[in-house]
């Protein structure tokens, strides 16, 4: 494992519409865990394939550090309820922060590491990780979607 360069707001990468992944083999693995390494390198608790540079459908996730890491491939939002509005950042925009609304609960569809198909239902931050980090996929990022934002520029 390795953690690998994080893309920060410029890199032409972090716009682009993620391809999905159409082969879960030993490259998938490896790939899962140095983003998982990646992420704990830089103390983040999501990251998106697009922020090392690949574009892929691939997310992870450690809400809290109890939590194991979760991996998402192909990651899709199927319902969304509740709005809630809270302060946000991202390892891609270093020292920025704004306001974001998310919902507060969502039902995800996606793959594991053997392609299987899976669902998980979310709440509360773990919601707002994963819709932070899905809307890399689209190549959205945080900041365009945010309001008041602090310490950056857009």
């Amino acid at each position: 494992m390795a953690f690998r360069k994080i893309r920060t707001i410029g890199d032409p990468v972090l716009r682009k519409q993620a391809q999905q992944v159409k082969r879960f083999d030993a490259g998938i693995v490896r790939l899962l865990e140095d983003m998982a390494e990646t992420m704990e390198h830089y103390k983040g608790v999501g990251l998106a394939a697009p922020q090392i540079g690949l574009s892929l459908a691939i997310v992870v996730v450690r809400p809290e550090e109890d939590f194991p890491v979760f991996e998402f491939l192909n990651p899709e939002i199927i319902s969304c309820t509740g709005e809630e509005t809270d302060s946000e950042g991202c390892l891609s925009c270093p020292g920025t922060y704004g306001q974001v609304s998310r919902c507060t609960e969502v039902r995800l569809k996606y793959q594991d590491r053997r392609g299987a198909t899976k669902f998980l239902n979310a709440s509360g931050y773990f919601a707002r990780i994963l819709q932070h980090e899905l809307d890399h996929l689209s190549g959205v990022l945080f900041v365009d979607k945010a309001s008041d934002i602090v310490n950056g520029e857009e």
